[in-house]
């Protein structure tokens, strides 16, 4: 039974109450204990669970919490274990464990957004379309032994993070403890996930022969653009064969050979830009073997820049929500708090589908800040956890798909759009050089305002 206090929360803060069912809902303490003991190679439970380090850090990565040790000194009964225990199984989370969780949280989510619905249409149906990329988390403090003599930027790892563009939901994670280590040390891992039938698009960091080849045999398709130093042999010359509001788009058959001798036939897919990139590039060149009928080099090109997708979950993972924890130099505690905010990005598309659902995707599309919908959620989450204890959240965790993306579809109808409408920045005005007198370095605002005003008036 719902409660009056719940109610006048829904009134408030309708997304809070979403993001907070949602939690209850992925991170089951059951599963995620199950899911723990099955990904876990060296580390076992002793007195702390995996679900309670989940519960406590997930708080610190929405930014609930400032920090793990605020969240553990709130929550040190839960925990029922010393910081320093705390600390230890942060350290020493595996990256398969890491990578498990972002798996599952997908899988979970899944069919809620299936059954929300409000997406708008397939990037292109008949496909599923798969954004891979990397991310280098950003230098640590040097807390560690190793690292305090060390001048230099301590580096605690990367991931390759793979995105579902059609659903906004990152479907799999590839930790990797060393931040130097090239990302092509992880392509026969990801290799191993790729289906038949998807379509992998990627920057020409992937442009290798290992990952083409590979795509290529699992029955699979690629658009990754091209890399200059992949040796390819041209079947024909490039010939024009539309225009983009980018530029002209010519294309050309090429061939490709492996190590092995084996032979690949693709299509070399060539825009010249009307404008060159920031790096001064005037062109770029797309591989993909793709069909021709069915998906013209047009299509393909627009779909390439569907890349930035991925993009821009970095950005939201890095500038909503606590991906990158300072004061975590242990690599495997780094990567973890990384995959807890992929979790939350993951949570935070789920609220927009509902809200895409019930309000249009139109409005959605419009300008809805994630940083306003998350601060919201860091006002109000504290407050409603002591109004709303965790068992008045297992309702929510029980209930069919079918009835739980009701709930969140009734939630949604109450949100307010206007209060988090993203407030786009004016276009950037020269700014003119400043001035620097040595012999006077400080100068008083006010006498300057006064004399602006003086030569303003009239």
């Amino acid at each position: 039974m719902v409660s009056t206090i719940f109610e006048q929360f829904v009134a408030a803060s309708p997304v809070t109450v979403m993001v907070r069912a949602i939690m209850e809902r992925i991170f089951s303490a059951e599963k995620l204990d199950a899911l723990f003991e099955e990904s876990a190679q060296k580390q076992y439970t002793r007195e702390l669970l995996f679900s309670s380090v989940v519960g406590l850090m997930s708080l610190v990565v929405c930014g609930i919490h400032p920090s793990v040790s605020a969240a553990y000194k709130a929550l040190e009964k839960m925990v029922g274990v010393s910081r320093t225990a705390l600390y230890d199984k942060l350290n020493g989370l595996e990256p398969g464990i890491s990578r498990a969780l972002v798996n599952y949280t997908a899988q979970e989510l899944s069919p809620v957004l299936a059954e929300l619905g409000g997406t708008k249409a397939a990037l292109l149906p008949g496909f599923e379309v798969r954004i891979i990329d990397g991310n280098h988390l950003g230098a640590t403090e040097h807390r560690l032994e190793v690292l305090r003599q060390n001048g230099s930027g301590a580096l605690p790892g990367q991931s390759l993070a793979v995105l579902d563009p059609d659903w906004m939901l990152v479907r799999d994670l590839f930790p990797c403890e060393d931040g130097h280590a090239q990302e092509r040390s992880l392509f026969t891992q990801v290799l191993d996930t790729v289906n038949p039938g998807q379509v992998w698009i990627a920057d020409r960091n992937f442009c290798t022969r290992l990952l083409l080849f590979g795509i290529h045999g699992r029955g699979a398709y690629f658009i990754i653009r091209e890399h200059l130093n992949l040796p390819w042999q041209a079947l024909e010359p490039l010939k024009p064969v539309g225009v983009l509001s980018s530029g002209v788009v010519s294309e050309q058959a090429v061939q490709l050979t492996d190590e092995q001798g084996n032979i690949l036939t693709l299509r070399r897919i060539v825009v010249q830009l009307n404008t060159p990139t920031r790096h001064g590039e005037t062109e770029v060149a797309i591989l993909t073997q793709l069909p021709a009928p069915q998906v013209d080099a047009l299509k393909v090109a627009m779909l390439y820049l569907e890349r930035w997708s991925v993009e821009k979950m970095f950005q939201v993972v890095t500038d909503v929500f606590h991906c990158e924890i300072k004061t975590l130099g242990y690599p495997r505690a780094a990567l973890f708090v990384f995959a807890m905010a992929v979790v939350s990005f993951n949570s935070l598309s789920t609220v927009k589908a509902a809200l895409k659902s019930v309000h249009g995707i139109d409005k959605m599309e419009a300008g809805l800040s994630d940083f306003y919908l998350a601060e919201e959620v860091q006002g109000i989450f504290r407050g409603m956890m002591i109004a709303l204890p965790a068992p008045d959240w297992q309702l929510w965790a029980r209930m069919s798909v079918e009835a739980f993306a009701d709930s969140l579809k009734l939630w949604a109808a109450s949100v307010n759009l206007k209060r988090f409408a993203s407030s786009p920045r004016s276009p950037k005005k020269t700014v003119p050089k400043r001035v620097y007198d040595p012999k006077h370095p400080h100068v008083s605002t006010a006498r300057l305002l006064e004399q602006m005003k003086n030569k303003c008036s009239p």
